[in-house]
Parts: C-alpha cells; structure tokens; sequence
C-alpha cells in the first residue's frame, strides 16, 4: 500500500511512502499482552490493550519509523483477535515470523495467512499457519 505524506522539506510537497503490513490473528488474548510483548520488541509503544471490547488503535516505531498499530477483537470467531502492524519498515519479515514471536511471548494460539491470501479471497478453505503447543502447521481455519 502506498501513502502520501508531506515532504519535511519543501512547501506543498507530498512524497509517496510505501507502507508494509503484517497481519496475526490471537486466540483467548488476555489482557495487557500484545503491548507487553511489543514493548520488548518496538519503541515507544502505546496500545491500550487492558481492555478490549472493541477496536483498538495504537502506536510504536521500530529503528527510527513510526508504526500503527489496530486490535480488531471477535474476529473469524469471538475468539480471535486480529493485530495489524503497518508502517514503512517492520521489524518482521512475514506474517509467519511476527506470529513466531507472539507466539514465544503470548502462548496459547496464533494463526496467519502463508502469504498468498490477498484481499477479497474467500478465507473459508484457505490454509492457514497455526502455532500452538503442538508446533506449527498448515490447517484450513475452522
């Protein structure tokens, strides 16, 4: 996706910036845990996820780039939560590699896209990556 921002530089300046993204879904998310284990990977987070009822909005950066950060609860299912890190540079190179990480610090299960799901696609019988206690593998979501 790409973005236009204001250039720091020059008066009615707008320059393109290309903005990545990453995108894993949380089973049973407890409180406080996605900012607790951004806040050991990222700067300056602030994501006020002690409580979420709904959608939540907030903010990191990682080597000097800012990061927004969006919780969207309930999704596929009440019991998942869905995280989506967007800014221009990230600190993981894939979904699989973000999820791998929450994984390590949240426990429980995580799920992602393998990488070819594209917006629109149904999702139905698409295969997903699922990490649990039992590993990692490819499972059709429901």
């Amino acid at each position: 996706m790409q973005v236009l921002n204001p250039c720091h530089h020059f008066e009615n300046c707008w320059e393109i910036v290309w903005v990545q993204d990453l995108e894993i879904y949380i089973r049973d998310l407890e409180a406080g845990a996605v900012s607790r284990w951004l806040s050991d990977q990222l700067g300056q987070v602030s994501l006020d996820d002690e409580v979420i009822t709904g959608f939540v909005k907030g903010h990191a950066s990682y080597n000097g780039n800012p990061l927004s950060l969006s919780l969207y609860p309930g999704a596929f299912s009440k019991r998942f939560t869905c995280l989506v890190i967007e800014g221009p540079l990230l600190p993981w190179n894939s979904d699989l590699d973000c999820a791998r990480s929450a994984w390590r610090a949240i426990g429980g299960e995580l799920r992602c896209s393998p990488g070819n799901w594209a917006e629109g696609d149904d999702a139905t019988e698409e295969r997903w990556w699922r990490i649990d206690e039992r590993g990692e593998y490819q499972a059709i979501w429901n």
